[in-house]
């Protein structure tokens, strides 16, 4: 039997029995680059059992086993080089996994004594996390408030994660984004040179990354120092403006003793 014929028989077979449950569908989480096995669940494929794996919304067919003969579609598609199906169980499994290979799996099996079960997988593949990175925002260091500062933990072209700050174990922000990929920044403001222990966590639903132990003091420094600085402008400013006050003033005392000197001459 051609490779048609067998898929117009799996069509036909659709509606000599149904078994299982067609309604359930099983979520599975990967991380992007590695691989995932969907399990038929079947200790193994009976000589006549037929196995079609199909995938997306138009269930476009992947794999098939039909009379032990297996079967891939994947040339010219994004599972090309990917797929492998299991001649003993019929599991599929996808290698080197990509972010566009999320999406619903499909399993059917047919067997003439059973009848026609269905499976369904919903497979979303996860990118790895970069770790937090770690900045002041001098944008916030002023002279009247040099004992507090404010820390960004950021992440760059990141999608569907969670920014956290922590003070020991407890959360005290966070912010998530869904779909889009974009940057992340969280603030959060600290007491100069405190003693607590800060850490900011990324985190999806599979995996986190973590950047433990920041050093406050260090990190605040700079806006010590830009606070030291400001103080110590306005204290040369003002003793130049005196300085020039005093000059103008001697100047002008001068000029009117002169002035008075003259006068004092002529008679």
């Amino acid at each position: 039997m051609s490779h048609s014929a067998s898929f117009f028989c799996l069509c036909l077979s659709l509606s000599t029995g149904v078994f299982g449950d067609t309604d359930e569908v099983k979520s599975v989480s990967v991380l992007e680059g590695d691989s995932v096995s969907l399990n038929t669940d079947v200790t193994e494929i009976q000589t006549d059992d037929q196995i079609l794996w199909m995938f997306g919304p138009k269930e476009t067919r992947i794999a098939e086993i039909h009379r032990q003969n297996l079967y891939i579609d994947a040339t010219n598609t994004i599972f090309e080089k990917r797929l492998q199906i299991d001649n003993q169980t019929g599991s599929l499994t996808v290698r080197n996994i990509r972010s566009e290979h999320s999406g619903l799996y499909k399993l059917t099996i047919i067997n003439k004594e059973r009848g026609t079960s269905y499976k369904r997988f919903n497979v979303s593949v996860y990118a790895a996390l970069p770790v937090p990175d770690i900045i002041r925002d001098t944008s916030n260091c002023s002279s009247s408030s040099v004992s507090r500062c404010v820390l960004l933990c950021s992440a760059v072209n990141v999608s569907a994660v969670t920014l956290s700050w922590y003070k020991g174990n407890s959360l005290l922000s966070s912010i998530s984004v869904s779909d889009l990929s974009i940057s992340l920044s969280l603030p959060l403001e600290v007491e100069y040179q405190e003693n607590n222990i800060y850490s900011c966590v990324i985190n999806n639903p599979i995996t986190n990354q973590t950047q433990h132990n920041i050093n406050i003091t260090q990190l605040c420094h700079t806006c010590a120092e830009r606070g030291e600085s400001s103080r110590l402008i306005s204290i040369v400013v003002i003793a130049l403006l005196l300085l020039l006050l005093a000059v103008v003033g001697g100047l002008i005392y001068c000029y009117r003793k002169h002035k008075l000197l003259g006068k004092e001459g002529k008679y």
